[in-house]
């Protein structure tokens, strides 16, 4: 079976996960060139408002630097903020509470230096929590092409063609906003909990 190539992301996708339970291997890679306004420093939930884009700030500089290079700037209390965020979108889903012991130290406690440390820890949480056995490795240097593997780089941002047919499920709000598909894994997990496998599985 061909391996899986991934971008590090900041509480990926839906897609993200549906892709990666394709493979039994998956590599992270963490020397590609940062790529700005895409799943690799935001991520998208579904707020009282409607759809919300979580966003970590990144310290600027003049050149293109690579993904592990990337370092998270704290001008601002971002981490407090997506933390009300995601309480003000999710306290009153079946399954934040089930879940709030295991994100909160990561948002309200630790502080990370580099984007994929934080993204790193989080992915390698949820893929414990959801009870994904997919092997995740992370890469020591960049290869423009993988032998014998598929490329899902290009795929995480939310500029690109969705183009999955996901099957709806109840989200929180639904009674004033229409569904949204491909959301943050969280608005799944929050919202279907442990048959959150299975709703990846049967799409």
């Amino acid at each position: 079976m061909k391996k899986g190539i991934f971008p590090s992301c900041y509480n990926p996708p839906i897609s993200f996960f549906y892709y990666l339970l394709q493979h039994q291997e998956v590599i992270i890679d963490l020397h590609e060139n940062f790529v700005k306004q895409t799943y690799r420093n935001r991520c998208q939930i579904l707020s009282p408002n409607g759809l919300q884009n979580l966003s970590i700030p990144i310290v600027k500089v003049k050149s293109k630097r690579e993904t592990i290079k990337t370092a998270i700037a704290y001008i601002e209390k971002w981490q407090k903020m997506h933390w009300r965020s995601l309480e003000a979108a999710y306290r009153s889903s079946p399954y934040f509470e089930y879940y709030e012991d295991l994100f909160y130290p990561v948002f309200m406690e630790r502080k990370y230096e580099f984007l994929y440390e934080l993204n790193q820890e989080l992915l390698l949480l949820l893929i414990k929590t959801i009870g994904i056995e997919t092997k995740i490795t992370f890469s020591e240097n960049y290869l423009k092409i993988y032998d014998n593997a598929i490329d899902y780089r290009d795929k995480m941002s939310s500029k690109q063609p969705f183009s999955l047919n996901f099957e709806k499920y109840i989200q929180v709000f639904s009674d004033r906003h229409e569904f949204i598909p491909n959301l943050s894994i969280l608005d799944l997990l929050f919202n279907e909990g442990p048959n959150t496998i299975n709703y990846l599985r049967r799409n």
